[in-house]
């Protein structure tokens, strides 16, 4: 009787309709178990900037900052387990009229080779849009490239394109601090040779 009257009072599910407080959500993303530590960089109409030394700015909050596989290791049951998952994101929880830009970092090189870089912007409200999906690919340590630029007018999403606009030199202290290296998964440091 419990679970018949419980079934019955459940609301119906609303096909296409996302309900949340995230207005716009960031993701990138780069192959899973590479070293390399890849970072967002997101500045919001009112020259907020969002990175891993400022995870909070004005409506946007840097969610998840992957580090590669630092910190991916996880004990579980006596058994080491390595999540290989690389991926960042950012949500904006409320919208600024205004110009937006996302750039992606190379902030340490591990691999040798380029690495591919795929970033999405997502407005969730009052439907799910997508903004921009697209690829790039980063060069090594200090490597910086324009994913996306767009401009906001109420609900409308306006000139979207990638001007070059470097967030790291608007960014005090933003600079790649590591060479290029193996990084050590217990401290995040480059291991010298």
């Amino acid at each position: 009787m419990f679970f018949i009257a419980f079934a019955l009072i459940a609301p119906d599910a609303k096909t296409g309709e996302v309900d949340t407080d995230v207005e716009i959500l960031i993701t990138m993303s780069w192959p899973d178990g590479l070293e390399d530590d890849i970072d967002l960089h997101v500045e919001d109409p009112l020259d907020n900037l969002i990175w891993y030394h400022a995870r909070e700015g004005g409506l946007m909050h840097l969610d998840r900052d992957d580090r590669g596989l630092f910190r991916d290791v996880l004990l579980i049951d006596g058994e080491e387990l390595v999540n290989p998952l690389n991926q960042e994101t950012v949500s904006i929880r409320r919208l600024i009229d205004g110009e937006y830009a996302v750039n992606v970092v190379d902030f340490i090189a591990v691999s040798t080779d380029p690495v591919p870089v795929t970033v999405r912007v997502e407005k969730m409200n009052p439907s799910f849009s997508i903004i921009y999906y697209g690829n790039l690919v980063l060069d090594g340590t200090g490597d910086e490239a324009m994913a996306v630029r767009f401009t906001l007018a109420g609900d409308e999403v306006r000139d979207v394109n990638n001007r070059p606009l470097s967030l790291v030199e608007r960014t005090p202290g933003a600079a790649p601090a590591a060479p290029a290296g193996a990084v050590d998964p217990g401290t995040g440091g480059v291991v010298q040779p």
